[in-house]
């Protein structure tokens, strides 16, 4: 599979942004049969560049603790969007029984940093305005994403800190994007073969971060964000930055969750075929339980 992966995926670094989002897009294959959830919802929310549109995916049966998941959808910031991902939040709707809000923000290199986290932020604010209607509590808003979108998902607790609100009750960062650093201990041993690569993620963030600021940087104040699920692939550029993202957090004094999966690459909780991700989403689902205080 990873031989399949690494040889099908486009040279993105040599590509704009358009013929990045085309290329990504023609590998998509159709999926004939999602999994069930109660009911599936497009709606438009206001945000600071105009409408955003959302996914809404109800369980089956809601209560007065069901959780509101917010998600923002990985693709290095530049591609992807709510049809990319509309097999994990299903399986998360379902798994974790939360109502779950997938975000289509705004993508670079047309809308650079901070647009797709500032989106993902006006997302939460909504959801915790409209829970109710969904038969969610909004006392239960978890915010999540993976790889980039956990970047903005981080991003998004640390703007609702820092602006008062809303309160966000946990954050589920699935190997995420953190910083533009590419001589970390993983970038160097795993800068390719191994489907996520050190060219790519280069690229991506020249797209969304010209000057390479990161607001998750080594001088950012991470304290006093919500208890965090995060999940490391150890076979993953990206997994020294997760890493440490994680000691920084729990040096601050926040609840960390972490699950290390060394065996395994880039982006494997979205490719339902595997079984460790079968695996991982249970966990997950536990984990949410666990970091909610149940």
């Amino acid at each position: 599979m990873l031989d399949t992966l690494n040889a099908g995926f486009p040279a993105v670094e040599l590509m704009d942004g358009a013929q990045a989002r085309a290329a990504v897009a023609a590998r998509r294959q159709p999926v004939e049969n999602p999994e069930a959830v109660g009911s599936v919802t497009n709606v438009e929310i206001p945000g600071p560049g105009g409408l955003i549109p959302v996914r809404i995916y109800r369980p089956a049966k809601t209560q007065s603790d069901t959780p509101v998941i917010v998600f923002a959808h990985g693709g290095g910031f530049v591609f992807c969007d709510l049809d990319s991902h509309d097999g994990i939040c299903r399986a998360l709707c379902n798994g974790a029984s939360a109502v779950v809000m997938s975000v289509d923000y705004r993508l670079a290199p047309e809308h650079q940093s901070p647009a797709a986290a500032e989106d993902v932020y006006a997302a939460l604010r909504w959801a915790a305005e409209h829970a109710a209607e969904f038969g969610a509590d909004p006392e239960r808003l978890i915010v999540a994403g993976d790889s980039a979108g956990g970047h903005l998902a981080a991003v998004a607790s640390l703007i609702s800190r820092d602006r008062g609100g809303p309160a966000v009750a946990a954050q589920v960062l699935i190997y995420p994007v953190i910083d533009a650093d590419f001589e970390t201990p993983s970038y160097r041993e795993f800068a390719e073969g191994w489907f996520n690569t050190r060219a790519a993620m280069t690229w991506y963030w020249a797209q969304y971060s010209p000057s390479g600021f990161s607001e998750l940087g080594p001088e950012a104040k991470v304290s006093g964000l919500p208890t965090t699920i995060l999940i490391t692939a150890g076979r993953d550029p990206l997994c020294s930055e997760g890493e440490d993202f994680g000691r920084r957090l729990t040096d601050s004094g926040v609840r960390v969750i972490h699950r290390h999966y060394e065996h395994i690459f880039h982006g494997f909780m979205t490719i339902a075929s595997l079984p460790i991700t079968t695996a991982a989403l249970q966990t997950l689902y536990s984990d949410i339980v666990l970091a909610l205080g149940e």
